[in-house]
């Protein structure tokens, strides 16, 4: 099982996104890098160029994975920017997000050279699914 900690640095990013629904795909490349914030903390930042539907766009999004205070010190938790729980921090094991009416589920796995995160949203607002890919950037 791999922590966020032994994932700091740069990665170059890769995500596809399959909108089941709207019929169309799409791609994001860019960046990510994980950052130290102290002992319990790692933020996780994204940013690049989101090709969908024939439009290029520029896109962005921050994460902090946090350590749990109590419990296990492998125990982490993926949050939102603006603090909200997002799913807990569970290497190759599916993950969930409570975001009624849909539902979320997710992966994290690989190593620490290349590694993934999946995400499938069904309900009745959503049908699609993202892969992305995260290849260690060249030291």
């Amino acid at each position: 099982m791999l922590l966020p900690t032994d994932l700091l640095g740069e990665w170059a990013l890769r995500r596809t996104l399959d909108d089941r629904r709207a019929g169309v795909q799409g791609v994001v490349t860019g960046t990510t890098t994980l950052t130290a914030v102290g002992a319990h903390e790692v933020r996780w930042d994204e940013a690049g160029m989101m090709t969908f539907d024939g439009r290029a766009t520029p896109v962005s999004r921050t994460l902090v994975v946090r350590r749990r205070t109590t419990g296990s010190p492998d125990d982490w938790t993926v949050h939102f920017a603006d603090g909200r729980v997002f799913h807990d921090w569970v290497w190759g094991e599916r993950v969930a997000h409570a975001c009624a009416p849909d539902d979320y589920t997710g992966a994290l796995d690989g190593d620490e050279q290349r590694w993934t995160v999946r995400w499938e949203a069904r309900g009745p607002g959503k049908d699609y699914r993202l892969d992305s890919v995260l290849t260690r950037a060249s030291a």
